[in-house]
C-alpha cells in the first residue's frame, strides 16, 4: 500500500494514499510529527490532567473537565459512532494509530533531535491516544465555545440591576466572537464561478488551532484547514468541485440548571430534587487530579438527570457550609428533607449548577459528517453531510462549480422554554425540560452575496446574544463597492479596519464644551479621525486610550459596585463574570441607553477626555500587540503590532479598559476559488510546524500581519516529496 508525504514551500503537508483509511493514518502520523507537543497538551486538557505538568494555573480547567465528564462523553459518543457508522469509527481509529506512531517517534528521537523541546522542559513523555481521544479533543475545544457561563453573568446582572440589565449588557463577552465569512456568487466574480472567503476568529494559539493540509486518495482530493487531533477537514475545505466554510452561528444549545442537592446516609450518597418533586439518586464518584509542584486535589464528580454538576454541590458553591443560598448559621444536614425551592429563590446564587449539552444527552458528536464532507462533489453533498452535525452550531456557506449555493445553519439545538436560554433555571420546576430539536434554518443570497459575521442572521431564533452588526454591514458595504471580484481581491475585505462602534463615544465627545485647551484639541482631532484602527495611527491610539478611560470609570461607578465580586464559581468561569470586560464589550449599548442607573455619562466622558489629553500620544500598534496563548508561556515575548479592533472586519480583540494586547484574532484566513482551486489562498498566524526553531514554525507570520495570503498549491509536480510511508 502506497502512502506519500509532500510539502509545499511553506511546509504544508500534502498527503496521498490509496484509500481513506490509509490516508487517515497518514494524517495522524504527520500531525504528530509536526505538532507532537500540541497534541499532547490537547489530550491532557481533554482528560483533565494538564495540571500534572502545567501546574496550578491549569487546575481550574482540569476540575471543570472532570466534573463535566468530557472523557466519558467522548467514550460514549465513540461507542455510538461505532454502532451507527462503523466505517467512520474505523477511519478515526486509523487516525489515532497514526498519531500514536508519530508520538512514539517523538519519544524515541524527539528530545535528541530537538523535535519537541517542550516535553523535556516539563519532564513529560508522550502518552497514548485512545480511539475516542479525537472526540474528547473536539469536546474540550468547544466546551466553552457557546458561552454558557454568560447565563451566570445574566443571573448576576439581573439580580443586582434588574431584568433590563440582561438586554443592556447583551453583547459579546470575554469569549468574544469575530469570525467573518462571505460568499460571492459567480455573477459577481471575474471568472463566473463563486468565491468563498473569511477568517475564523479564536484565541490565537502557538502552535495554531488550524492546520493547513491536503488529503488525497482514490476517492477524493481535498485541501483545507484541519483541527490538530481530529481526522479529516471539518470547517473549511475545497474538493475541487465544491468548497465550504463556517462561522459560529451564536446559537444557544447548552443549558444550566440550578440544582438542589442533599447527602444521604453516611454522606457518600447524593440526591437531587427533580421537577416531579421527588428526590432522585445522583451518580457520584471521586477522582484525583495531580498538580505539578503541589498536592493532588480530590474532586467529587456528580451527575443529575439534567447533566453533570460543574459548580458547587450539596454544601454550596465554595464546597463549605455558609453559601449565600443557605440561611446564615444553618449548616447542611445529611439526609434532611428540604422543600422544593428552599433557600434557592431565583436571583440568588445557586448551591450547585449542572450543565446539559447535546452530546451528553444523545451520545452523538456528529463525527459521521466528516467522511461525507471529504467525499462531497456538489453543494447537495455538503448539505446532506451537515444534516448530521451536532456542535458547535455553525452557519455553513458552500458553493460548487455547477452553480449550487448553500447558506444554512448546522447543528443540534434543543427545544425548551425561552428562560433556559437566558438564565440558570431551577431543576425542581417543571417546564425546563428538552422536548426535541429545532430544525436548522436556511438563508439565501442577496445580490449575489451572503455574509455571516456572528450577527443576528439565520440563527436568530436559536440564540440569545449575537455580535453587533458592524462587521457584517461593513463587509456588505465593501462588496457592494464593485460589481466583479476575484480571489486575490479579497485581501481588501480581510484587512479592513474601519470601527463603526466608535460612533456612540464620539457622539458624546462631540457634545462636550468648556474643555481645557489640550482636551479641546483632542476632541477636534478625534472628530476628524477616519475611524480606522490602523497600527500606525496615533488617532486610533488616542481613541483607544479614551475608550479605556471611559470603561474604567464606568466600572468603578457605585451603580455597578455589587457586580465587582461574583459568587464563588470555578476560576475558569470567572472571566464571564468580570465587570470591566462586560462594560468594555457593551460600551456602545451603555453609552446610548436612554438612562443608566443614574450614571452621569457626560461627566465621565469629560473626565476621561481630560485625562487622555494629558497623556503622550502613541500609535495604536504600540500597545495593540499580539499575545498568543502558549501552554508554556514565555514572559519575555513581545508580540508584533496589530491593526484592527473588536468590531472591525480585521477583528483583533483586546479587552477595552484592561489591556490593548490581543489574545484573539483571525486563527486563519482563506479564499476558496471555485473557478480554479489553484487560485485559492490561505494563511495561518504562525506556520505549519509546531516545533520551535523549525523553518516553518513562524514563517507565515509576516504574511498574516500584512494581510497577505499564500497560494494553495495543487500541482504535485510543484511539491517536494518528503517520504514514502508504507
Amino acid at each position: 500500500m502506497t502512502t506519500e508525504i509532500y510539502r509545499d514551500a511553506w511546509g504544508v503537508p500534502h498527503l496521498r494514499a490509496d484509500d481513506a483509511r490509509s490516508l487517515a493514518r497518514l494524517q495522524g502520523l504527520v500531525t504528530a510529527r509536526d505538532r507532537a507537543w500540541q497534541l499532547e497538551v490537547e489530550r491532557h486538557r481533554a482528560r483533565g490532567s494538564s495540571a500534572s505538568f502545567l501546574g496550578p494555573d491549569a487546575l481550574s480547567w482540569d476540575l471543570l473537565v472532570r466534573r463535566a465528564r468530557l472523557d466519558d462523553t467522548a467514550r460514549r459518543c465513540f461507542d455510538d459512532l461505532a454502532g451507527r457508522d462503523p466505517e467512520t469509527a474505523d477511519w478515526t481509529r486509523a487516525y489515532v494509530d497514526g498519531v500514536n506512531e508519530g508520538l512514539r517517534e517523538t519519544a524515541r528521537a524527539g528530545h535528541a533531535c530537538g523535535l519537541a523541546p517542550e516535553f523535556a522542559r516539563v519532564g513529560l513523555a508522550p502518552g497514548r491516544w485512545e480511539p475516542w481521544t479525537p472526540l474528547a479533543v473536539w469536546l474540550a475545544t468547544h466546551l466553552l465555545f457557546a458561552g454558557f457561563p454568560a447565563k451566570l453573568w445574566r443571573e448576576e446582572a439581573a439580580r443586582h440591576l434588574g431584568p433590563e440589565a440582561v438586554g443592556l449588557f447583551a453583547t459579546d463577552g470575554p469569549g468574544t466572537s469575530g469570525s467573518n465569512g462571505w460568499l460571492v456568487s459567480g455573477d459577481r466574480t471575474v471568472t463566473g464561478q463563486p468565491v468563498i472567503a473569511g477568517d475564523p476568529h479564536r484565541f490565537v494559539e502557538d502552535p495554531g488551532v488550524y492546520q493547513q493540509i491536503r488529503l488525497a486518495c482514490d476517492e477524493f482530493d481535498v485541501v483545507g484547514l484541519a483541527v490538530p487531533g481530529v481526522p479529516g477537514i471539518a470547517h473549511f475545505g475545497h474538493t475541487g468541485t465544491v468548497a465550504w466554510a463556517i462561522t459560529n452561528a451564536m446559537a444557544d444549545y447548552q443549558d444550566l440548571y440550578r440544582e438542589r442537592l442533599r447527602r444521604t446516609g453516611t454522606g457518600t450518597g447524593v440526591e437531587a430534587l427533580g421537577p416531579d418533586g421527588c428526590w432522585r439518586p445522583v451518580a457520584r464518584h471521586t477522582e484525583l487530579v495531580r498538580v505539578a509542584g503541589e498536592e493532588s486535589v480530590e474532586v467529587e464528580v456528580l451527575e443529575t438527570e439534567r447533566g453533570p454538576v460543574i459548580a458547587g454541590g450539596p454544601e454550596g458553591l465554595d464546597g463549605t457550609p455558609g453559601s449565600r443560598d443557605r440561611a446564615p448559621g444553618t449548616p447542611p444536614t445529611p439526609g434532611a428533607p428540604e422543600a422544593p425551592g428552599a433557600h434557592a429563590s431565583p436571583g440568588t446564587p445557586p448551591l450547585a449548577v449542572s450543565l446539559r449539552c447535546p452530546p451528553r444527552v444523545t451520545s452523538d458528536l456528529g463525527f459521521q459528517t466528516l467522511l461525507p464532507l471529504l467525499r462531497a462533489r456538489r453543494v447537495a453533498d455538503v448539505d446532506r453531510a451537515f444534516d448530521q452535525w451536532v456542535e458547535p452550531v455553525n452557519v455553513v456557506q458552500a458553493a460548487d462549480t455547477e452553480g449550487g449555493l448553500l447558506h444554512r445553519v448546522a447543528g443540534r439545538v434543543p427545544r425548551r422554554a425561552a428562560a433556559n436560554g437566558t438564565r440558570v433555571v431551577p431543576a425542581w420546576e417543571p417546564g425546563h425540560e428538552w422536548t426535541g430539536w429545532h430544525e436548522t434554518p436556511r438563508a439565501g443570497v442577496t445580490d449575489g452575496v451572503a455574509v455571516m459575521a456572528n450577527q443576528r442572521g439565520p440563527a436568530a431564533r436559536l440564540g440569545v446574544e449575537f455580535a453587533a452588526p458592524h462587521r457584517a454591514d461593513r463587509i456588505r458595504t465593501i462588496l457592494a463597492g464593485r460589481r466583479q471580484w476575484s480571489a486575490s481581491d479579497m485581501r481588501a475585505v480581510h484587512t479592513d479596519t474601519r470601527l463603526a462602534s466608535a460612533e456612540p463615544l464620539l457622539e458624546r465627545v462631540s457634545a462636550l464644551d468648556g474643555l481645557t485647551g489640550p482636551a479641546a484639541a483632542l476632541r477636534e482631532r478625534l472628530l476628524r479621525w477616519d475611524r480606522r484602527m490602523d497600527a500606525d495611527s496615533e488617532d486610533a491610539g488616542r481613541y483607544a486610550a479614551l475608550r479605556g478611560a471611559v470603561v474604567r470609570r464606568l466600572a468603578a461607578h457605585p451603580a455597578f459596585a455589587a457586580l465587582t465580586a461574583p459568587p464563588a464559581y470555578p476560576d475558569v468561569l470567572l472571566p464571564w463574570l468580570a465587570l470591566l470586560p462586560r462594560i468594555g464589550f457593551a460600551l456602545e449599548h451603555l453609552l446610548r441607553a436612554e438612562e443608566l442607573y443614574g450614571v452621569d455619562r457626560q461627566r465621565l466622558v469629560r473626565e476621561a477626555l481630560e485625562e487622555t489629553a494629558g497623556q503622550p500620544a502613541a500609535p495604536w500598534g504600540d500597545t495593540h500587540r499580539l499575545a498568543p496563548w502558549r501552554a508554556l508561556p514565555d514572559p519575555s515575548y513581545r508580540g508584533p503590532a496589530l491593526a484592527g479592533d473588536h468590531d472591525c472586519v480585521l477583528c483583533t480583540s483586546s479587552v477595552p479598559g484592561a489591556t490593548d494586547l490581543a489574545a484573539r484574532g483571525p486563527a486563519a484566513r482563506y479564499v476558496w476559488d471555485l473557478a480554479r482551486r489553484e487560485d485559492s489562498l490561505w494563511v495561518v498566524p504562525h506556520g505549519a510546524s509546531g516545533v520551535p526553531g523549525h523553518p516553518h514554525h513562524h514563517d507565515q507570520l509576516p504574511l498574516w500581519l500584512e494581510g497577505e495570503l499564500a497560494p494553495v498549491v495543487t500541482d504535485w509536480a510543484q511539491l517536494t516529496k518528503e517520504s514514502d510511508h508504507g
